[in-house]
């Protein structure tokens, strides 16, 4: 299997790729921001087009969208009494756009399916690199950030009691959830990157006790869910997101027995 040059491009990229999702998607989770991971996943779709439209590389499209819409997200669900509708209206605006940038494009249908559902054959060293630049830059950004990101997070009042800059910290924590529906949507395509970003936390919501213990259990359940989804993947020539859904969708029924469990 790691003969050849495909594989090892996608094994390298998927564990950075794991571990950036399961840190991050943590914080998706304690933040109440799953269904924005959903949002900016069509968001990127419509990155992807517009950069086959435009001639350049997908993943900067994506880039390019993820953060401007992240912020306008932001910006306009800053009312919780108006997130779901303000998210649900950039939704199907990205939604449509994706659709029409690769109408007015060249692209093939199986071009589509691949930003749709991503692609292991697809990735070359370059875009490897890229994307391990990108993670580094993430993991490094919340390293720095990581004691007030995860006050704000986990204990809203607190962090208001201290004076922490919360409105900063959401547009932080904004542009890293951008990246890494970006750089996620590398392996399981646009449309299903939100399981890396949502399954795996959920697991660790289950099963940790502390913050440390569930960005471990998280970062663990998404490189486990990759790893085997590649390797099932080769062996079976099915789609590897396939894979990796069902896997992670495995994990969060045994974690969720596991915590009934617990609670009997």
């Amino acid at each position: 299997m790691f003969t050849y040059a495909f594989m090892q491009n996608a094994w390298l990229a998927s564990t950075f790729i794991a571990i950036t999702c399961g840190l991050v998607g943590v914080f998706v989770t304690a933040r109440g921001m799953s269904f924005l991971a959903h949002t900016l996943s069509e968001v990127g779709f419509a990155g992807a087009a517009f950069a086959v439209f435009m001639g350049i590389r997908p993943l900067d499209g994506m880039l390019l969208f993820t953060i401007i819409s992240s912020i306008t997200v932001g910006k306009l669900s800053v009312q919780q009494s108006r997130r779901e509708a303000s998210i649900s209206a950039v939704s199907s605006l990205f939604v449509g756009l994706g659709i029409l940038f690769l109408s007015l494009s060249s692209a093939s249908a199986s071009y589509a399916t691949t930003i749709l559902f991503g692609s292991i054959i697809g990735i070359s060293r370059g875009d490897v690199w890229q994307l391990l630049v990108l993670a580094l830059a993430v993991l490094i950004t919340m390293s720095v950030g990581y004691r007030r990101l995860a006050y704000d997070s986990f204990d809203a009042t607190g962090a208001i009691a201290q004076g922490v800059r919360r409105n900063l910290i959401s547009i932080y924590f904004l542009l890293i959830l951008a990246v890494s529906v970006s750089i996620g949507a590398q392996i399981v395509g646009s449309l299903l990157v939100f399981i890396l970003l949502t399954l795996p936390p959920s697991i660790a919501k289950y099963l940790g006790k502390t913050l440390p213990q569930m960005l471990l259990i998280s970062v663990a359940a998404a490189l486990i869910g990759v790893w085997a989804g590649l390797a099932l993947g080769y062996y079976t020539n099915w789609p590897v997101t396939f894979f990796i859904a069902a896997i992670e969708f495995t994990f969060y029924f045994i974690a969720l027995g596991i915590h009934r469990w617990r609670l009997d």
